[in-house]
Formats: structure tokens, sequence, C-alpha cells
């Protein structure tokens, strides 16, 4: 006799997924607002904790890449694009170291049944966003402050940072899966984070590239982001995606690298989610 002929209510291993689509996303609402407001709780400074670090960097690398290096003369509204650059890539940055170990550092909630493991990289990912939208608001005080004026391109802007969340989402799904197996993942992600930094346009524009390596650069879904982003916002006059690197293939090439990150990353997590508890 089956359980359902028996009246009684099938019971489901742990999974990655599980418990109705509203549940799911309610948890990750909650334990992202909840490490959110954790993170300043006894603050003094509070969320202006969440702008020192991007607002430093910028500081930085603006005297150097403006006064020594220069690579911004010549580059419209340079201060501007290195500061929303920044802000964009910390955001990718701290959601997927975070989310490395996020699954390791939630084991009370990995080793629940009942508790989709999904929400755990996804709640690291948001919690992350709300960082960069308490950042992104300080931003564009800056921009205004600097003389960018307003136009309907920004209302673009929406757009490429929820394709920046997504593909953020989907590379900490993979790391937050392989690392309880593979705890070299983190040490290996530290680097390749620091590779994408440099490799990607944040500190010079896409023209500082040599021409034949500009499709390379924006094949990475991030380096096309941050230029669709600094067209959007920065410089309407800024060359394009396809202008920079020559080719129409400039938005197919990222775009099967951003939707294969995506789907490699939900795809490793929703197998091993059942096997993470087992390797804690």
């Amino acid at each position: 006799m089956s359980a359902s002929q028996a009246g009684l209510q099938e019971i489901h291993g742990p999974s990655a997924l599980g418990g109705g689509a509203r549940r799911f996303f309610h948890l990750v609402w909650v334990i992202a607002s909840t490490d959110f407001k954790l993170t300043y709780f006894g603050s003094v400074l509070g969320y202006l904790w969440s702008l020192m670090r991007p607002l430093m960097l910028f500081g930085v690398l603006y005297v150097v890449f403006s006064e020594v290096v220069r690579l911004g003369d010549g580059v419209t509204n340079y201060p501007v694009l290195l500061l929303l650059n920044i802000v964009l890539f910390t955001f990718f940055q701290e959601a997927t170291q975070n989310a490395v170990t996020s699954a390791v550092l939630r084991e009370n909630l990995v080793r629940k049944m009942h508790f989709p493991r999904m929400v755990i990289p996804l709640s690291t990912v948001l919690t992350a966003a709300f960082n960069m939208m308490v950042n992104m608001a300080a931003v564009f005080v800056f921009v205004l402050a600097y003389g960018v004026n307003p136009r309907a391109s920004w209302l673009l802007f929406p757009l490429i940072v929820l394709l920046f969340v997504t593909f953020t989402a989907g590379v900490a799904m993979l790391l937050s899966a392989l690392y309880p197996r593979y705890r070299d993942v983190a040490p290996i992600w530290a680097v390749l984070a620091t590779i994408l930094f440099y490799g990607s346009p944040v500190l010079y524009p896409i023209e500082a590239v040599p021409e034949d390596w500009r499709a390379v650069v924006l094949a990475n879904p991030l380096a096309a982001l941050l230029e669709s982003a600094r067209v959007a916002v920065v410089d309407p006059s800024a060359p394009t995606v396809v202008e920079a690197a020559g080719s129409e293939l400039a938005w197919p090439v990222p775009t099967v690298v951003f939707v294969a990150v995506c789907a490699i990353g939900f795809w490793v997590f929703n197998r091993e989610a059942p096997r993470i508890a087992e390797e804690l």
C-alpha cells in the first residue's frame, strides 16, 4: 500500500527547492533582510559603513589611474564611470565570496530536511544587493553633482542591474555547491575574482584594450554589462558592446556564457543539494 493510499503524507528528502514558491521567496527575503540589519546592528554609523569600502577604493584608484597612470585622460566623466563600476563589481565580488562558504556557515539550516537549500546562496546575493542599492543612491547623487544630466537611457539601468544580479546568483549557486566538497574553491575563487576585476573594464575604458583583445574581454558577461551601464548612465557617446568589439557576435557570445553559467550553477546546486549536509 502506498503512502497516498494509506492517507499518509509523503516525506521528501532534502532538496534545493521545495515547499512552494511563496515559501521559498519568503525565506530568501527574511534571511537576507535579517542579515543586512544584523551587519550594522549596534554600529554608530550604521548603513554608512556599506559606503566606506567602495568610496575608499574609489578614492585610491581615482588618484592612481587619473594622476599617476592617467588611464582616465580623455574619458568622458571618468570619475563617475570609475565609481559606478566599482560599486557594481564590489557587489559581484562581495556576493560571490560570501556565497562560497554560505552553506557551511548555515549548517544548522542545511541539516533541516525540509529547508530549501537554494535559499542560502540566493539570500547571500540579496543581502549584497541591499548593500549595492544603498551605494547606488550615493552614486547617483555623485552623478548629478558631477554634472551628468538625466536622460531616458537611465531607465535601462535597472534592467542592467537585474542582469548583473542574475549572473551573480548563477555564480553564487555554483560556488556554494562546490565548496562543501572541494574546500580549495575558496582560495581559487579569490584569485579568479581578482583576475575578473582587472580583466573587466572597471578601472579603464574598453577603448584602452587593444582592438584584437576587445572581443575576448567583452565575452565576459560582466564586461559587457559594465560597458552597457556606461553607455546608459555615464556617456551615451561611448562605444556600445558591438561597436567596441567590432563584431555582430559581441552580444551572442556573452549571452551564451551568461546563460551557461546560470544554468550550470542551478544544475550543480540542484544536484549537490541533497548531499551538502554529508560533506559538512
